[in-house]
């Protein structure tokens, strides 16, 4: 009777949905493994583009896990784990973003008949991280290093970690002849950890192999005024200004005010004007510079003085484009023309303007810091260039990891192979349920060789038995084998230049493990509509009162001020 009597407890706002248990967890796994499907089909040499269609009207086109990551937009809240993880590996490693959401997606669906059965999931847990430990320290121990070689073997080694990359891309057709442009880039920037000191420019037009690549740095040629084809558009050795001030005659506000006594007055102040701009182009020409770039305006007047001595000029030169400059050529950016010394300026062997497809383009070559590396890139379409850019980002990350820890393991599933037998191997002599859990890790393990083989239109299953049965041999072997793409059976990876840094395996397994093993940790989703709904309609207003306030903001500029 005392229980009856109780009040009711309301813990939660009305309208509150949650959802807890075993449902739950099963629910949140099969989210997780729809994303998982969406990219599957673009992994490796053979996989499938997407063409991903925003509410803008712009279309992508794309097999960059990453960025059809980042282009759906997923609601739900476990699967956006998945989103994050492929981010990260794109911003840390570059590439195997595919292979990071496949793998994760793969270590849930095998945990997911485990859950089921009513297994507690931090057991689950606890055994996947043993074997991603596991699978790590093997990972370690089968990279070969590529240290102590010298600089031309080096060069080769990387272009083959370069092509391995490329090979899945919309490029792959052309790997070998981006590979050497990727790894000349790298090694171009030496030590320098920027990654915007590699610029890529696209040109529309052409095709690929018009492509190059500038040791230094080139720009699209910026807005020009009159007296701009008068002026000189090869330098040799020449000295470059690099500035951050407008050299424009400007007039004065419209409310400014002065009061003369005397008309005659009226033409000292036009004069001081006048004789402000002449004293800042003066300086300039004074320090001996030859090539004068300013991020601010240069104006017509300014433009037909430099033209009259000789001397090129470029304004609202990007931020990121002036940067480059001064790195490359050893200048400093200027925000005064006052006491301009020859520290400042900037110098390289050769400048040149130059026509690239239907555009005019600034080159910089010979550059005597040469911390900087500029490839253009040229093709039909837009989304072509602008797919072929995605892929020489992947392809610049994966040579700088390379190069900085010099170590790589044989692709094409090869590793992933040698992996899941090593634990296959390793759970024999672990009793208990663990085992059991060990045996499903090392078997999602086995995905991306089998979706490497049903993407190139293989069949999967005769090719891992190829595979299983040449990694169990007892000599040793058989560790380098994996999917060779071409014949539809198995190859040396190693032997045929199929290699990726050992890097980017580690941080997949190590991701991916974190992912699944946060979303098996979940075991109650709150979700409060109300919460949604009102976040929605403040969005909507506040996008609504921008709109009203832009139209008043317009219509009261033509007033005076009080």
């Amino acid at each position: 009777m005392s229980s009856m009597l109780q009040p009711q407890i309301i813990l939660l706002k009305e309208g509150t949905d949650t959802s807890q248990g075993k449902a739950q967890l099963v629910s949140n796994i099969n989210a997780c493994t729809a994303v998982a499907d969406v990219v599957r089909t673009t992994l490796g040499p053979r996989g499938m583009d997407k063409l991903i269609h925003d509410d803008k009207g712009s279309v992508t086109i794309s097999n960059d896990g990453a960025t059809i990551m980042k282009l759906l937009d997923i609601v739900h809240p476990a699967a956006k784990i998945l989103v994050d993880i492929a981010k990260s590996q794109d911003s840390e490693v570059g590439d195997g973003t595919t292979t990071v959401v496949l793998l994760a997606g793969e270590f849930l669906k095998e945990a997911k008949p485990f859950i089921e059965d009513g297994v507690h999931p931090q057991n689950l847990i606890r055994s996947y991280r043993t074997a991603s430990y596991l699978a790590i320290e093997k990972i370690k121990e089968l990279a070969v290093s590529i240290e102590g070689k010298s600089l031309e073997e080096k060069k080769t080694l990387l272009a083959k970690c370069a092509a391995t990359t490329l090979s899945s891309k919309l490029i792959g057709g052309e790997k070998e002849f981006f590979a050497s442009i990727v790894v000349d880039a790298v090694i171009a920037i030496g030590d320098e950890d920027r990654l915007n000191m590699i610029g890529i420019k696209k040109v529309s037009g052409g095709n690929m192999r018009d492509s190059f690549l500038v040791n230094g740095v080139a720009f699209k040629k910026t807005f020009s005024y009159a007296g701009f084809e008068q002026q000189p558009k090869k330098f040799l050795n020449p000295k470059i200004l690099l500035l951050n001030i407008e050299l424009e005659l400007k007039s004065e506000k419209e409310n400014a005010e002065i009061r003369l006594s005397d008309p005659s007055q009226y033409q000292s102040i036009v004069d001081a004007e006048w004789n402000i701009i002449y004293d800042k182009l003066d300086k300039c020409v004074q320090s001996g510079a030859k090539v004068v770039l300013s991020r601010l305006a240069i104006g017509d007047l300014a433009t037909q003085y430099f033209a009259d001595r000789d001397i090129f000029c470029a304004g609202r030169v990007t931020e990121e484009d002036l940067q480059r400059v001064a790195a490359a050529t050893g200048g400093t950016v200027q925000t005064s023309i006052n006491n301009v010394i020859d520290e400042v300026l900037g110098t390289c062997e050769c400048f040149e303007e130059k026509q690239v497809g239907n555009e005019r383009f600034n080159i910089f070559s010979g550059c005597p810091s040469g911390r900087t590396a500029t490839i253009v890139l040229r093709g039909g379409a837009d989304q072509f260039i602008e797919e072929a850019e995605r892929s020489l980002h992947d392809a610049i990350m994966i040579v700088r990891r390379a190069l900085k820890n010099s170590t790589v393991v044989a692709g094409g599933g090869a590793i992933d192979m040698e992996i899941s037998r090593y634990l296959w191997q390793k759970a024999r002599k672990i009793t208990g349920k663990s085992q059991l859990f060990i045996n499903s890790y090392a078997k999602a393990l086995e995905v991306i060789p089998r979706q490497l083989c049903d993407n190139a239109g293989f069949d999967a299953t005769d090719v891992l038995n190829k595979l299983r049965q040449k990694h169990a041999l007892p000599s040793g072997e058989g560790a380098l084998y994996g999917v060779d793409i071409n014949t539809g059976g198995i190859a040396d990876s190693f032997a045929n230049f199929v290699w990726e840094p050992a890097v980017v395996k580690i941080n997949a397994i190590n991701a991916a493990t974190e992912a699944a093993c946060l979303v098996l940790s979940v075991d109650e989703t709150v979700k409060n509509p109300k919460s949604e709904s009102a976040q929605g309609e403040a969005a909507a207003s506040a996008m609504g009162g921008r709109g009203r306030g832009g139209g008043l903001r317009g219509r009261g500029r033509g007033m005076r001020r009080r």
